[in-house]
């Protein structure tokens, strides 16, 4: 492993307009190139939270991902974020872990939150996805996944987790709390990537995007309900020496997991 370079991107969000979106997070980027290793953009950050999947959503070869595809191959870095998008005639809150070279990881949301009747509009993943990037291994998820450690438990394959999220003001608390237990539990670094400012529900979001280090300590964190990028250093050898002085998964619970 090498030292690896993590941007997590608070912005506010064009409420459903995925082409101003873009626009929009290509100019914030642009100042990333050459500085940065691996882009975190928000959950659904083409739309906002948006139930309106039937009239919102793209297909793989839709302008997104595109738009992502050319992203990364002009910072020479990987891009993760969520979108609407449809595949065999169902819709999925879709991470997309994009490379340089074009090539593509896939994440559906597992946890669809019931609250904003995201189980009537998407269908939930079935998998949990690990992907490799510049010698790192690195956890997929997206928002709610946030509140269930069972399916985010280190089982000695993952350094890294990323939680993309459109996460709202009134549980902010939960959030930051939240991060912080996912990467003590898991001696992994965690970034949380959150939108700002009020939606089309008119839903406020103050971000609160923040990196935490395996021992639980936050390393660097955006201003709360400001527009900002977070970019920071993630150390691999001391994650390596905190892992070996203090071995905690090798007490760990044995499980099997059914999705």
């Amino acid at each position: 492993m090498r030292d690896l370079r993590v941007s997590a991107v608070q912005s506010m969000l064009h409420w459903e307009d995925a082409a101003a979106n873009r626009a929009m997070f290509a100019g914030k980027l642009a100042a990333l190139k050459g500085a940065t290793d691996l882009v975190v953009l928000p959950e659904m950050f083409t739309t906002g939270f948006s139930m309106r999947s039937d009239d919102l959503a793209e297909t793989m070869d839709g302008p997104t991902l595109t738009w992502m595809r050319q992203q990364a191959a002009e910072l020479d870095a990987a891009l993760y974020g969520s979108a609407i998008i449809v595949d065999e005639g169902r819709a999925y809150n879709r991470g997309l872990f994009v490379r340089p070279d074009g090539g593509t990881s896939i994440y559906d949301k597992r946890h669809l939150f019931r609250f904003a009747d995201e189980t009537s509009h998407f269908s939930p993943g079935s998998e949990r996805v690990v992907v490799a990037w510049r010698e790192w291994r690195i956890l997929l998820q997206v928002c709610f996944d946030l509140r269930f450690p069972v399916f985010s438990r280190n089982r000695n394959d993952y350094d890294l987790a990323l939680y993309v999220a459109n996460w709202p003001e009134p549980r902010r608390a939960p959030w930051s709390k939240l991060l912080l237990a996912r990467a003590i539990e898991n001696q992994c670094y965690v970034v949380g990537a959150n939108r700002v400012g009020m939606d089309g529900k008119g839903i406020h979001y103050t971000g609160d995007s923040v990196v935490v280090d395996p021992k639980g300590d936050s390393i660097a964190r955006a201003e709360p309900s400001q527009e900002g990028i977070v970019t920071v250093t993630l150390g691999c050898q001391a994650l390596e020496d905190f892992r070996a002085k203090f071995p905690v998964a090798e007490e760990a619970d044995d499980f099997s997991l059914k999705l």
